[in-house]
């Protein structure tokens, strides 16, 4: 995917900003939960649609849908709808109709900026709900809505904490929690904590992407500590645009790392707490079975609770695989 693509969204006013010139109001829960309930029969036909009178759902910028295939091959349909209060025409969200495979449908209502705290509570509880049922939902869903406008308004979309009220260790320590998932020589993966000297891991050049195989010396294990983590959410997406719609697939890597290890980025070597939304990382795309940059689309940092973390010492090469995302060695 072209870095363009994501950047798209950082260049873009926010959300508030763009709906400024319709003089927003908040939006109630009450009618949050109207809205979040009401049925449109056939999003192909009906673009603008009025209910109890008092409101009004216009499709967003009359942009066509999205049909997003992901890492299952599965395609899913995403139609976006502006919701507007009749009195006044005044914005009040953006209204989300997910569509799976089978014909089961999914609303989402993403509150406008003025809107309540306890209505964004809501919000966010109901995507997460759904995400539990359509798996990496608020991935495809963030994709979407970082394409259309700021991506400010939702990168709490995943976790939703408040980084102010944690507390964290912030060491020297370059290491990546005991779940994350090595590639191995075999073609296999092996969780980072059951790693043993002897064991052959995969190590890519970061220049030629080319693979070559190494063996491990040494895995360190370091005393168990709350440690502060950083989350990288990183997406390849190839786009087809017709006259009926953008058919999308996304493809997707997740990376959990303390915030000083090194990575290798388009741009050279950072530390991860470094690295920004909108950057590109190396990553195996599992369809490809290639070796590509992929987008950061998301990156969080909290802290990971008491837990011990790892890294490994390896004979030759410079990198590790660590869920599919290349990563430097200590």
């Amino acid at each position: 995917m072209h870095k363009r693509i994501l950047i798209l969204a950082f260049s873009l006013l926010s959300a508030g900003a763009l709906q400024a010139q319709t003089n927003p109001r908040p939006l109630t829960l009450d009618e949050y939960k109207k809205a979040k309930a009401f049925q449109i029969k056939d999003p192909d036909t009906e673009t603008y649609v009025k209910f109890e009178n008092a409101y009004i759902l216009d499709r967003y910028e009359m942009r066509k849908p999205y049909f997003i295939t992901g890492d299952d091959g599965l395609k899913k349909r995403m139609d976006l709808y502006k919701l507007i209060a009749k009195d006044g025409m005044q914005e009040l969200g953006l209204l989300v109709f997910y569509t799976n495979e089978k014909g089961k449908r999914y609303q989402a209502l993403v509150p406008d900026f003025t809107a309540d705290g306890k209505v964004w509570e809501q919000y966010f509880e109901d995507i997460h709900a759904i995400d539990k049922e359509e798996k990496n939902f608020v991935l495809k869903l963030s994709y979407v809505l970082s394409k259309e406008m700021s991506y400010q308004q939702y990168k709490n979309i995943n976790q939703g904490k408040d980084l102010k009220l944690e507390s964290a260790t912030y060491g020297n320590d370059i290491c990546f929690p005991g779940d994350q998932e090595v590639a191995m020589a075999n073609g296999g993966k092996k969780l980072l904590r059951d790693i043993l000297p002897g064991d052959q891991v995969v190590t890519v050049d970061p220049k030629t992407k080319q693979a070559t195989i190494t063996h491990v010396k040494e895995l360190v294990a370091h005393n168990a500590s709350n440690y502060a983590i950083t989350r990288l959410v990183t997406v390849s997406a190839r786009e087809v645009a017709s006259a009926k719609a953008t058919e999308v697939h996304l493809t997707s890597q997740v990376l959990e790392a303390t915030p000083n290890h090194p990575m290798m980025t388009r741009d050279g070597q950072k530390k991860m707490g470094e690295i920004q939304e909108g950057e590109e990382v190396l990553c195996l795309n599992k369809v490809t079975k290639t070796y590509e940059p992929y987008t950061v689309l998301q990156k969080k940092e909290y802290a990971g609770g008491i837990q011990k973390v790892y890294n490994m010492v390896a004979a030759e090469g410079t990198t590790f695989l660590m869920n599919g995302v290349m990563v430097m060695q200590k």
